[in-house]
């Protein structure tokens, strides 16, 4: 009799939660969309914040609603593989979109004015210029990704989420929140990018511990997790969760990765083309300075 309480009581409280989540991404929605139109009023349909970044915030909140309900739910009811398919869609799909969504203009349009106000001068204020230094995102950013990961996939941890509505919903939006962070810097609006130095080594230094976790859950001679949380077979299950961490994660860091380094030296090239050229160019530059010298 107390475990069935307990399991109508969970399956109420999870009831609850899908409300509030439901509400939350709706105020959410609802807020950007009043800053895009206050912003497309004032300078043009798609001045300042495209069409292609409020549809990827769209999406993004489509993709938190979705890895809530439907389909990946019910495949994530069957074991840790289908918890680690739930957190890489909020981890390497919402996060990065709702980050792409550039939300941090059209949200603060969307506050009462004297909110605003507050926000620029805590903006323009020693701590918030600080706070906005590229080594300090980049720490910032990549510390809070790692230790969420890690925090959230240690067994007990894991277990209490698993086995409480509550914990569950707060470790989802952790993932949310550091992907969004994560992402923002990378691929927010050109002026609040890190240089692409930074934001290279930035991935880089998230992938390593993410693999880190993702090579423990698979190379694991026996389960980690308790029992009741993992699927008919155990160590088969934990096994394909560290595949689906590992290889989707660095997978997309890498890809990521590749196409900052090429945009760099396209920017490179544009401003200074002499020391992007071949060998042969670079000699012929060099030899036609001397002539004209």
């Amino acid at each position: 009799m107390p475990a069935l309480t307990a399991a109508g009581g969970n399956d109420v409280a999870a009831g609850l939660l899908a409300i509030l989540l439901g509400a939350a991404l709706a105020l959410l929605a609802a807020g950007y969309g009043r800053g895009v139109h206050e912003l497309w009023a004032r300078r043009g349909a798609g001045a300042i914040l495209p069409g292609w970044r409020v549809a990827a915030f769209g999406t993004g909140l489509l993709a938190v609603l979705a890895a809530q309900s439907g389909p990946v739910t019910t495949l994530a009811e069957r074991g840790l593989a289908g918890h680690m398919t739930q957190h890489m869609l909020l981890l390497l799909v919402a996060g990065p979109l709702l980050a792409a969504g550039a939300p941090g203009l059209p949200l603060t349009l969307s506050c009462p004015v004297r909110a605003r106000r507050w926000l620029a001068r805590l903006r323009a204020g020693a701590a918030g210029r600080w706070l906005r230094r590229p080594v300090v995102v980049a720490f910032a950013a990549g510390g809070a990704q790692t230790v969420v990961l890690w925090f959230w996939h240690l067994p007990v941890p894991y277990a209490a989420a698993e086995r409480n509505p509550v914990s569950h919903v707060l470790e989802h939006a952790c993932f949310v929140g550091a992907a969004w962070l994560l992402w923002a810097p990378l691929l927010g609006v050109a002026r609040h990018r890190l240089p692409a130095p930074t934001g290279m080594l930035l991935l880089v230094a998230t992938m390593l511990p993410a693999s880190a976790l993702g090579a423990v859950l698979t190379f694991a001679p026996r389960p980690v997790y308790p029992a009741d949380v993992l699927g008919a077979d155990p160590l088969t299950d934990q096994q394909l969760a560290g595949l689906l961490m590992w290889i989707p994660m660095d997978v997309v860091a890498l890809l990521v990765t590749l196409a900052l380094f090429l945009r760099w030296l396209l920017a490179l090239q544009r401003r200074r083309p002499e020391r992007v050229t071949s060998p042969e160019a670079g000699g012929r530059l060099a030899a036609t300075e001397g002539v004209v010298s």
